[in-house]
Order: C-alpha cells, then sequence, then structure tokens
C-alpha cells in the first residue's frame, strides 16, 4: 500500500526532471552563430639574403689610362677578376672603382738608377685608396685598405709542352725573343708614346706619370652589402678531360703569404684561398669557394751575382674544403697575374723564370761610339757629340760645349760601363709573388668528391 506522501514526493521529482530536460532541448534548439574558422598562418616571406663581401676579401684592380703623379688626383680602375659570394657571382670582372691618390713615397732605387744615367727626377710610389664600387644599381662606398704595391701587370700563361732543347737551342731561342721584343719596342701599338718617354728619359728631369696598365691588390677592410643578386650559379669552369684520364679543373686561387725564390726553400708550405668555385663537366660542384689549397716548394733558386736570375716553382697536393675534410689532388701552377717590371716566364711544368735581358750589342755598341772621340780625322762637333753617352742629354751637351776629346770619350766608356755592369754584372732577379697574388693552378683529382651545392 503506497503512502500518499511517497506519492507526491515521486510526482514532484519527475516533475522537476521533466522540466529540466525540456530546458536542455529548448538550449540545444536554439541558433547559434557559427564560430568563425581561424585564418591560417600564412608563412613569413623569404627575403633573399644581400651577398656580403666579408671583411678581407682580396680584390685586384687595373687602370687603362695614363694619371699624374699627384695626391689628390682622381683614379678610375676596374676589376680584374670577378667577386664571388657564397659560391655565387657577386661582383662581375671589369666593374668599375673610384679612388684617389691619397700619399708619395720616395723610390729611392729608383732615384739613384736614374740619377747614374743624368736623371734627377725625385721619383715616387704613390699610395692610392678607392673607395666607391660602381654596380649596375648605383655606386656604392666601400672601406678599402691603402693600395702601395702598383706595377704594370703582366698575365703569364704556361706554354703548351715543347721538346726538350740543347743549352745552345735554348739560348738561341732567347735571343730571338729579345730581338723580337725591341723590334716590338718600336713597330708595336703607342709607339708615338713610348718615344716621347724615351726622350723624357734622357732629361735631367721631367713629370712622372703612374703608366696605363698598372694593377692594385687590396684588401675589405670592413664588409660591403651588395644589392639583391638575382644571378644564377656562375658558368661551370671549363674543365678538360681525356679518354681514360681524370679531367683537369682550372682552380682560380689567391697565395695567402708572399712568395720568393730568394728566400724560399724545397719543402717550404705554400698555401692558396680559392676563389671561384669550381665545377666538373656534369655541372656539379666539385671545389667549392673558400677551400684552401695547400701545397710545397718543389724547386727555388735564388739569384745570384753575374746576372744569374732566380727560379721558383711549387705545387698543390691536397685541397682542404670549408666542411673540414681533405682531398688529395695533384696541381700546377698554369697561369698568374705578376708585376710585368719582372717580366717572368712560365714553362709548360710551371717553373718560373725571370727572361735573360742580357746583351752583348749595347756595350759593344757603346764602346764603338766612345772610341769615335778618339779619332783626330772627322768632325770634332759630331764625334764628340756621338761619343758622350753618359748622363743623357746632360752629359751630351757637356760633351759638345768643352770639345774636348778625351771628356767625350770618358762620357762614353762611362755609359758603357754601365751596359756592360746592367748585362752581365750585378745580381740577377729573383721571382717574388706577393700576398694576394692571383694564380691559377691545373688540378687533377685524386678520389675528388663531388659536392652537392646547398638546396639541390
Amino acid at each position: 500500500m503506497y503512502s500518499p506522501i511517497c506519492c507526491r514526493s515521486c510526482f514532484a521529482v519527475v516533475t522537476v526532471s521533466f522540466v529540466l530536460a525540456a530546458c536542455a532541448g529548448a538550449q540545444s534548439l536554439e541558433h547559434r552563430s557559427p564560430k568563425p574558422n581561424p585564418e591560417p598562418v600564412k608563412p613569413a616571406a623569404v627575403v633573399p639574403a644581400e651577398p656580403i663581401l666579408a671583411k678581407g676579401t682580396s680584390l685586384q684592380v687595373e687602370i687603362t689610362r695614363h694619371y699624374r703623379v699627384k695626391v689628390g688626383e682622381p683614379i678610375e680602375a676596374h676589376l680584374m677578376h670577378p667577386i664571388y659570394a657564397d659560391g655565387k657571382l657577386a661582383v662581375a670582372q671589369n666593374t668599375a672603382l673610384e679612388g684617389r691618390v691619397i700619399a708619395l713615397e720616395a723610390d729611392t732605387k729608383t732615384r739613384w738608377h736614374a740619377r747614374l744615367r743624368g736623371d734627377f727626377t725625385p721619383f715616387h710610389t704613390v699610395q692610392v685608396q678607392f673607395d666607391k664600387l660602381e654596380l649596375p644599381s648605383g655606386p656604392i662606398p666601400i672601406a678599402a685598405t691603402p693600395a702601395a704595391d702598383g706595377a704594370p701587370v703582366l698575365k703569364l700563361m704556361a706554354p703548351g709542352v715543347s721538346p726538350k732543347q740543347s743549352f745552345i737551342a735554348r739560348r738561341w731561342a732567347e735571343a730571338k725573343a729579345n730581338l723580337r721584343d725591341r723590334i716590338a719596342y718600336f713597330t708595336a701599338p703607342g709607339k708615338g708614346d713610348r718615344a716621347l718617354q724615351l726622350l723624357y728619359h734622357q732629361l735631367p728631369y721631367h713629370p712622372e706619370r703612374i703608366e696605363a696598365s698598372t694593377a692594385w691588390s687590396f684588401e675589405l677592410a670592413e664588409p660591403v652589402n651588395l644589392p639583391e643578386n638575382t644571378a644564377a650559379l656562375p658558368a661551370p669552369a671549363p674543365t678538360v678531360s681525356s679518354s681514360g684520364k681524370s679531367e683537369v679543373w682550372a682552380v682560380n686561387a689567391t697565395l695567402s703569404r708572399d712568395l720568393t725564390s730568394a728566400t724560399a726553400k724545397p719543402g717550404d708550405l705554400v698555401e692558396a684561398l680559392v676563389v671561384e668555385p669550381v665545377y666538373d663537366k656534369n655541372k656539379q660542384l666539385v671545389v667549392p669557394q673558400g677551400s684552401k689549397l695547400v701545397g710545397k716548394v718543389a724547386v727555388a733558386k735564388a739569384a745570384r751575382s753575374f746576372s744569374r736570375n732566380g727560379k721558383l716553382r711549387f705545387t698543390f697536393q691536397q685541397v682542404q674544403f670549408p666542411e673540414g675534410y681533405n682531398r688529395e689532388v695533384e696541381g700546377a701552377l698554369a697561369g698568374a697575374a705578376t708585376e710585368k717590371t719582372q717580366d717572368l716566364s712560365l714553362d709548360a711544368e710551371g717553373t718560373i723564370t725571370p727572361r735573360n735581358k742580357s746583351s752583348v750589342i749595347a756595350p759593344l755598341l757603346l764602346t764603338m761610339l766612345a772610341g769615335r772621340a778618339l779619332d783626330e780625322d772627322g768632325n770634332l762637333t759630331l764625334q764628340t757629340g756621338v761619343a758622350s753617352n753618359g748622363f743623357g742629354m746632360v752629359g751630351r751637351i757637356v760633351g759638345i760645349a768643352l770639345g774636348n776629346r778625351n771628356i767625350a770619350a770618358g762620357l762614353g766608356y762611362y755609359a758603357a760601363a754601365l751596359s756592360i755592369y746592367d748585362n752581365f754584372l750585378h745580381s740577377g732577379r729573383d721571382v717574388v709573388f706577393p700576398r694576394n697574388t692571383r694564380i691559377e693552378i691545373e688540378t687533377t683529382p685524386l678520389r675528388a668528391p663531388v659536392i652537392k651545392p646547398e638546396g639541390q
């Protein structure tokens, strides 16, 4: 039998439950505005990194015309070689640079050499500083170290393999080459300017100038941010291969320290920094920029008395890659950019020697002309003028003005003695490669790797 109280309690519980369920249902049927979908996060735009030329980057520049030797003289030059940054072409070859002469220093050696020949011009060496790089997008300022090693440049290239010659055959070939050079002095383009300079050097004083084709080597004192360069990887360096043989790579590098035949010894360490990436015949990167070539001096002979010139040859046996591992190579010098006044030659084996400029013709001719002054027959003025070859134009004027055969002959024999000394008695010339000298090495890889560029 149910109690009325219990029935009422149950009825109340059921009623409350029904009401709560209805409310919940009403809430679930109520229209709700949909939640906005979150916006997708856009990836940050990839901004191409600007090429940066690091502090210490070596630049070699060359001028194409003459300039005055004067402090403040503006200088315009162009890059002799392209510049790479992170394996990509950053600044093209022949890009213009602007600078100025900032200081003059006494060239003591040249002064004494000239004074002994009657030229009292106070010769100087110039110090140049370049401060602007002319890019296609516009000029940008650069901070560079002063350059004081300016000299006309000579580009050496190794010839092909030549047959072995006897001592007499080599000397005959040298004599013919010297004769061709002397003939070219009077026949090659620019002979008018050379004639004017020859006349100037007969005077006791003449204006100085910075010669055309003078080159300087210097380094960046501060990093340089370049505008974005959209150029792709540079064209692969040419490779040479033959059937059954390894291909040969042409590696462009700069010497890490001074190297000269005067002090070098066989076995001395030689290091060079690779400044351009090298690709194989399949366009795969094999030697990245920034690698180091390590080798040794193979032949070194210092200059000696009686015009015996020095000799130098060095080879490379190892490439040290930036990634930290090394590979063996066989590398020999195939080309270099050196000071023209050294007048070096490079043979097929990579041996560098100064050209032999000794000649018996000049001393004999001067001696014969000096003796003409002592000949009693003939015109005195003409004979003294022909004989007085010492001290340039000053000596000639003095010999003619005094009209004294003995003085004229003395001046002539003095000139002949200087010629004999220059050709046979003085010490020979050494091979000198300053730091940052640009060299080209032909390397044959031994178990060389193929390095994949980033992103491939």
